[in-house]
């Protein structure tokens, strides 16, 4: 009698790993993937090379042929297209039914995919993990304004950090909207799309942890550009975007940014004290602004210098890509 086949173990899930020239994470997050307490042949990752980057597909070919490791798959999409486009790439290649999303600065719990995957045993078509920010939880210390920022992963209510979706229901919402050109909006805009066809659910014990990178000076200035892409979002889903977002605009901002103006009009025209009086109300504005961000947040003097420039930096350049994207995606959004 002949040797019996070996029952193969079904493919159940597919992680998608969008990465963009962050070689050392990358390594950091496949490591993480490797130690799943699920059989490697249950799962596939696939490595979606935004940046193009030789050393990071070097890495993906030299993990995959170490034993016991997943299948590990190399895709390039259209460079610099964004992550929903690489998103999108990866799951419409995968071979599993259900499509775990993750970032290539996560690192996920060695039971994250089975955890996910029990908790899809429900009847969702998409379920929220948890993410947790270690930065946070280390005693008498004061997170930073930039980890306090990070903290906002906590507390979303579906990211692609850590989310599992049934390929079948991106099949029918058409996958992410490669129109989000950031990480930014477009895990929420799924969200909503995919909560108009049916119930998402949300498993606290399918967990990653998510380390905040260390960042250059400004980084509250720069991150003023996602809100570009709050006038997309908002633009598709109005009624969600201001009752499970924001119900209203950032009026003091906008005080501030007229207040600014006022005072330069009124200067030239010759009105020293209404321009004295406009001047000092913005400066309380600002004044304001800063203690909200400083109150729950580290008091080293460098931190502090940075939250006080920053401060009066951040409505005005927040406006600005406001009405940007209100006028690029055609669309009255403040």
């Amino acid at each position: 009698m002949g040797v019996p086949e070996m029952r193969q173990l079904p493919l159940l899930v597919s992680v998608v790993l969008p990465t963009y020239r962050r070689v050392a994470l990358l390594g950091r997050c496949l490591h993480a993937l490797m130690r799943q307490d699920l059989p490697s042949a249950c799962y596939e990752v696939l490595v979606v090379d935004d940046g193009q980057e030789e050393a990071a597909q070097l890495l993906v070919q030299q993990l995959a042929v170490l034993p016991g490791a997943p299948a590990l798959r190399y895709l390039r999409p259209e460079q610099g297209r964004g992550p929903a486009a690489a998103r999108n790439c990866g799951w419409r290649a995968a071979r599993a039914p259900l499509v775990a999303f993750t970032d290539d600065d996560t690192v996920a719990d060695p039971q994250w995919l089975r955890q996910g995957l029990q908790g899809m045993r429900a009847p969702w078509l998409a379920l929220a993990g948890q993410v947790r920010v270690p930065a946070l939880y280390e005693p008498g210390r004061r997170p930073t304004d930039h980890e306090l920022m990070t903290q906002g992963l906590e507390h979303a209510e579906f990211v692609t950090a850590n989310a599992f979706v049934w390929r079948a229901a991106l099949i029918l919402v058409g996958g992410f909207d490669e129109r989000f050109q950031r990480p930014w909006r477009e895990d929420t805009d799924l969200q909503f799309r995919l909560e108009a066809l049916g119930p998402v659910g949300r498993c606290d014990a399918a967990l990653v942890w998510h380390p905040v990178r260390p960042e250059r000076w400004g980084v509250a200035l720069r991150q003023q550009r996602n809100v570009f892409f709050d006038a997309l979002l908002y633009r598709k889903h109005p009624r969600l975007y201001r009752v499970r977002l924001r119900r209203r605009p950032p009026w003091d901002y906008y005080l501030i940014v007229l207040l600014s103006l006022l005072v330069l009009v009124l200067f030239l025209g010759g009105w020293p004290a209404q321009a004295l009086l406009c001047g000092a109300a913005a400066l309380a504005l600002v004044l304001a602004l800063a203690w909200r961000r400083l109150r729950p947040t580290a008091r080293h003097p460098a931190h502090v210098c940075e939250v006080l420039l920053t401060s009066a930096l951040i409505p005005f350049l927040s406006v600005y890509w406001r009405l940007r994207g209100a006028l690029h995606f055609r669309v009255f959004f403040l």
